[in-house]
Protein backbone atom coordinates (compact mmCIF):
# COMPACT_ATOMS: atom_id res chain seq x y z
CA UNK A 1 0.00 0.00 0.00
CA UNK A 2 1.40 3.36 -0.97
CA UNK A 3 0.77 6.87 0.25
CA UNK A 4 -1.26 7.62 -2.86
CA UNK A 5 -3.63 4.82 -1.86
CA UNK A 6 -4.12 6.44 1.55
CA UNK A 7 -4.63 9.99 0.28
CA UNK A 8 -7.05 10.06 -2.67
CA UNK A 9 -6.03 13.63 -3.66
CA UNK A 10 -2.50 12.42 -4.51
CA UNK A 11 -3.73 9.81 -7.02
CA UNK A 12 -3.74 12.20 -9.90
CA UNK A 13 -5.87 12.54 -12.99
CA UNK A 14 -5.90 11.30 -16.54
CA UNK A 15 -3.43 8.49 -17.17
CA UNK A 16 -3.12 7.61 -13.48
CA UNK A 17 -6.87 7.07 -13.20
CA UNK A 18 -6.77 4.37 -15.90
CA UNK A 19 -4.20 2.45 -13.86
CA UNK A 20 -6.53 2.57 -10.85
CA UNK A 21 -9.41 1.31 -12.96
CA UNK A 22 -7.30 -1.58 -14.25
CA UNK A 23 -6.36 -2.48 -10.67
CA UNK A 24 -10.04 -2.44 -9.64
CA UNK A 25 -11.00 -4.62 -12.60
CA UNK A 26 -8.25 -7.14 -11.72
CA UNK A 27 -9.56 -7.33 -8.16
CA UNK A 28 -13.06 -7.90 -9.53
CA UNK A 29 -11.72 -10.62 -11.82
CA UNK A 30 -10.07 -12.39 -8.89
CA UNK A 31 -13.30 -12.20 -6.88
CA UNK A 32 -15.33 -13.50 -9.83
CA UNK A 33 -12.92 -16.37 -10.45
CA UNK A 34 -13.03 -17.28 -6.75
CA UNK A 35 -16.83 -17.35 -6.91
CA UNK A 36 -16.69 -19.39 -10.12
CA UNK A 37 -14.46 -22.03 -8.53
CA UNK A 38 -16.68 -22.14 -5.43
CA UNK A 39 -19.76 -22.58 -7.65
CA UNK A 40 -17.99 -25.38 -9.54
CA UNK A 41 -17.23 -27.15 -6.27
CA UNK A 42 -20.84 -26.75 -5.15
CA UNK A 43 -22.10 -28.13 -8.48
CA UNK A 44 -19.76 -31.12 -8.17
CA UNK A 45 -21.11 -31.85 -4.68
CA UNK A 46 -24.69 -31.54 -5.90
CA UNK A 47 -23.99 -33.91 -8.80
CA UNK A 48 -22.52 -36.42 -6.35
CA UNK A 49 -25.61 -36.09 -4.13
CA UNK A 50 -27.82 -36.59 -7.19
CA UNK A 51 -25.92 -39.73 -8.17
CA UNK A 52 -26.28 -41.06 -4.60
CA UNK A 53 -30.00 -40.28 -4.66
CA UNK A 54 -30.41 -42.16 -7.95
CA UNK A 55 -28.55 -45.15 -6.50
CA UNK A 56 -30.75 -45.19 -3.41
CA UNK A 57 -33.87 -44.81 -5.55
CA UNK A 58 -32.84 -47.81 -7.66
CA UNK A 59 -32.24 -49.87 -4.50
CA UNK A 60 -35.64 -48.83 -3.13
CA UNK A 61 -37.39 -49.74 -6.37
CA UNK A 62 -35.69 -53.14 -6.36
CA UNK A 63 -36.82 -53.70 -2.77
CA UNK A 64 -40.38 -52.71 -3.68
CA UNK A 65 -40.40 -55.23 -6.52
CA UNK A 66 -39.16 -57.99 -4.18
CA UNK A 67 -41.73 -57.10 -1.51
CA UNK A 68 -44.53 -57.02 -4.08
CA UNK A 69 -43.47 -60.49 -5.24
CA UNK A 70 -43.63 -61.68 -1.61
CA UNK A 71 -47.08 -60.14 -1.20
CA UNK A 72 -48.27 -61.86 -4.37
CA UNK A 73 -46.89 -65.20 -3.12
CA UNK A 74 -48.57 -64.80 0.27
CA UNK A 75 -51.85 -63.78 -1.35
CA UNK A 76 -51.82 -66.86 -3.57
CA UNK A 77 -50.99 -69.04 -0.56
CA UNK A 78 -53.82 -67.47 1.47
CA UNK A 79 -56.32 -67.97 -1.34
CA UNK A 80 -55.26 -71.60 -1.66
CA UNK A 81 -55.66 -72.18 2.07
CA UNK A 82 -59.08 -70.49 2.05
CA UNK A 83 -60.21 -72.79 -0.74
CA UNK A 84 -58.86 -75.81 1.15
CA UNK A 85 -60.66 -74.69 4.32
CA UNK A 86 -63.93 -74.29 2.46
CA UNK A 87 -63.57 -77.79 1.00
CA UNK A 88 -62.86 -79.24 4.46
CA UNK A 89 -65.89 -77.44 5.93
CA UNK A 90 -68.08 -78.92 3.23
CA UNK A 91 -66.59 -82.38 3.75
CA UNK A 92 -66.57 -82.46 7.57
CA UNK A 93 -69.37 -79.98 8.37
CA UNK A 94 -72.08 -82.57 9.03
CA UNK A 95 -69.72 -84.63 11.20
CA UNK A 96 -68.74 -81.55 13.26
CA UNK A 97 -72.39 -80.54 13.66
CA UNK A 98 -73.37 -84.05 14.80
CA UNK A 99 -70.47 -84.09 17.28
CA UNK A 100 -71.46 -80.68 18.66
CA UNK A 101 -75.06 -81.80 19.09
CA UNK A 102 -73.98 -85.04 20.78
CA UNK A 103 -71.75 -83.30 23.31
CA UNK A 104 -73.89 -80.24 24.01
CA UNK A 105 -74.55 -79.09 27.54
CA UNK A 106 -78.07 -78.06 28.38
CA UNK A 107 -79.21 -76.71 31.71
CA UNK A 108 -82.84 -75.91 32.38
CA UNK A 109 -83.38 -72.30 33.54
CA UNK A 110 -84.68 -73.33 36.97
CA UNK A 111 -81.47 -75.27 37.71
CA UNK A 112 -79.16 -72.47 36.65
CA UNK A 113 -76.85 -71.30 39.47
CA UNK A 114 -76.97 -67.51 39.70
CA UNK A 115 -75.00 -67.10 42.92
CA UNK A 116 -72.01 -65.78 40.96
CA UNK A 117 -72.50 -62.01 40.42
CA UNK A 118 -71.18 -62.32 36.88
CA UNK A 119 -73.91 -64.86 36.13
CA UNK A 120 -76.81 -62.80 37.48
CA UNK A 121 -79.82 -62.35 35.28
CA UNK A 122 -80.30 -58.77 34.16
CA UNK A 123 -83.36 -56.68 34.87
CA UNK A 124 -84.70 -53.79 32.86
CA UNK A 125 -83.12 -50.43 33.70
CA UNK A 126 -85.45 -48.01 35.46
CA UNK A 127 -85.56 -44.91 33.26
CA UNK A 128 -87.81 -42.09 34.44
CA UNK A 129 -87.83 -38.34 34.00
CA UNK A 130 -86.11 -36.49 36.84
CA UNK A 131 -89.33 -35.10 38.28
CA UNK A 132 -90.88 -38.59 38.39
CA UNK A 133 -87.76 -39.96 40.12
CA UNK A 134 -87.89 -37.03 42.57
CA UNK A 135 -91.57 -37.66 43.32
CA UNK A 136 -90.82 -41.38 43.84
CA UNK A 137 -88.09 -40.43 46.35
CA UNK A 138 -85.27 -41.96 44.32
CA UNK A 139 -83.10 -38.81 44.33
CA UNK A 140 -82.87 -38.42 48.06
CA UNK A 141 -83.51 -35.11 49.80
CA UNK A 142 -83.88 -32.30 47.28
CA UNK A 143 -82.83 -28.91 48.57
CA UNK A 144 -84.31 -25.68 47.37
CA UNK A 145 -81.77 -24.16 44.97
CA UNK A 146 -82.57 -20.71 46.40
CA UNK A 147 -81.57 -21.78 49.94
CA UNK A 148 -78.15 -23.41 50.15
Amino acid sequence: MTITDLIPALKGHGRRRAVDEVQRLRENEVAILTNLHAAGDAIALLRQDLADAHTKQAEAEELVVKLQADVDDRTAERDGLADELAALKVRFGPQLAAEANATRITVPPMVRDTSDPADQATAPIDVRPLWAARDAGLLGPVLDPGHP
